[in-house]
């Protein structure tokens, strides 16, 4: 009798060492969906104006032909995008600063169909070798930042500018200059709560260790990248998209990683675990564009293209983390 309960007693001790494995598996994996959950709400999805960019200027400029902002807000909520990034060029009267009545209304706007409004950018020229037209530039900035506060939108967006012309080979020279001014108006926006990010486009900034070395010069918590994925002028752009990711405040995802072709397609794959493995938790912009290189009788219809490339980014990084 007595070893029958011996024989009962470790049964039921192994039987519960077996429960608590159980149970210790069940829970660990739990957790690992619970964070992968986690990671994947970390990716929202933003339309670039950009993508409507020959309909938001015809309309900016007054033409009844175009496409209005308030348009493109509607078109993005239908969509299911988590938000829109507007230029300031799409808006009315631009070059001319915005009224608050205009602002207002496309903030409401956004406000009732669901959307943020994840930034917004300016035309600029930095690294131009003129102090008058780089003046110019810090003052454009800094206005847009009074009307990125109004918006409610978190980065405004500028350009470094294309090298000048005569100072080949003197890339550290023009940094100087063209990190100071961008200095200036990283410290407007940060008394204003509002964060600037250069964007890696146009001839002064074609690889991620110049776009980190500005980053560094400028050396600001309130100033990164925009990181864009179709612009970096080198033989492994996905490697250059990687190594700016800790200073990356925005993630601009085109259609091909070659400026102005689409016959090169992005490679989704890459760009989800270039996200997976950064601690990224900004908004991915996704922008399509007219290609250059395309057949005159094929013309760009954004409002097929943008669904059509939303529906892949979708597919491959939302849906891929999980």
């Amino acid at each position: 009798m007595i070893k029958l309960e011996s024989r009962f007693t470790k049964s039921r001790y192994l039987l519960m060492i077996i429960i608590c494995v159980v149970v210790f598996a069940h829970q660990n994996l739990y957790a690992q969906n619970a964070q992968q959950s986690q990671n994947n709400t970390n990716i929202k999805i933003s339309l670039q104006s950009f993508s409507f960019n020959k309909l938001l200027n015809i309309h900016a400029k007054g033409r009844d032909n175009g496409m209005s902002v308030n348009a493109l807000l509607e078109f993005s909520a239908e969509n299911n995008f988590d938000a829109v990034d507007i230029l300031s060029y799409f808006f009315s009267g631009y070059p001319e600063i915005p009224s608050d009545e205009i602002i207002y209304d496309i903030k409401k706007r956004a406000f009732d169909l669901g959307l943020s409004l994840s930034g917004t950018g300016v035309r600029s020229d930095f690294a131009n070798v003129n102090p008058n037209i780089r003046a110019e530039s810090v003052i454009h900035v800094k206005q847009w930042i009074d009307v990125a506060v109004k918006l409610g939108v978190p980065v405004v967006r500028i350009f470094s500018g294309d090298f000048p012309k005569g100072y080949e080979g003197k890339w550290d020279e023009v940094a100087v200059y063209t990190a100071a001014s961008i200095k200036e108006c990283v410290n407007y926006g940060k008394e204003r709560g509002i964060l600037i990010g250069v964007q890696n486009h146009g001839g002064f900034l074609k690889t991620a260790d110049e776009t980190i070395k500005l980053v560094k010069m400028v050396n600001s918590d309130y100033f990164g990248v925009i990181v864009d994925t179709g612009y970096f002028l080198t033989e492994d752009p996905y490697n250059d998209m990687k190594k700016v990711m800790p200073y990356a405040f925005s993630f601009l995802l085109k259609e091909s990683p070659v400026p102005n072709d689409t016959s090169v397609k992005i490679d989704l794959t890459r760009i989800k675990n270039i996200l997976s493995e950064s601690d990224f938790k900004g908004y991915v912009q996704i922008e399509t564009l007219s290609p250059k290189n395309s057949p005159k009788k094929v013309s760009y219809d954004p409002f097929k293209v943008v669904p059509v490339f939303l529906k892949e980014v979708r597919a491959a990084i939302t849906e891929g983390c999980k």
